[in-house]
């Protein structure tokens, strides 16, 4: 089966500037929980082969590999530009106290390498 054959659903999104968004996410979960060079490694193989949404969590510890398979990704041509992509991650509860939902957001942010102003 070729690359060409193969077609994730897709959703416009209703409140952005009408991109479309896979509906299925790659998962970036693991047992046990940990980062990894592999990780990194599934989540560039997923890039080349179109997967362009990703979950993850601060709790997963797989938010630095998927930004540094984004990074690679980026610098070996797999995608032009960051924003065809789609990260989903999560607010760990243990993080949802008023003083630090935004130290942690803007974590989230850096290591998969989106902008925050």
């Amino acid at each position: 089966m070729d690359n060409e054959s193969v077609r994730i659903p897709e959703v416009v999104l209703v409140s952005s500037d009408g991109r479309k968004m896979p509906v299925l996410g790659m998962g970036t979960s693991a047992s046990p929980l940990e980062g990894s060079d592999e990780t990194k490694t599934a989540i560039l193989q997923a890039i080349e082969i179109g997967h362009r949404h990703f979950d993850t969590a601060t709790l997963y510890l797989t938010e630095e590999p998927l930004g540094e398979a984004i990074s690679e990704a980026l610098s070996r041509g797999l995608i032009k530009s960051r924003d065809e992509l789609f990260v989903t991650s999560k607010l760990w509860c243990s993080d949802a106290h008023g003083d630090l939902v935004l130290p942690a957001l803007k974590k989230s942010l850096r290591y998969n390498n989106i902008r925050f102003y």
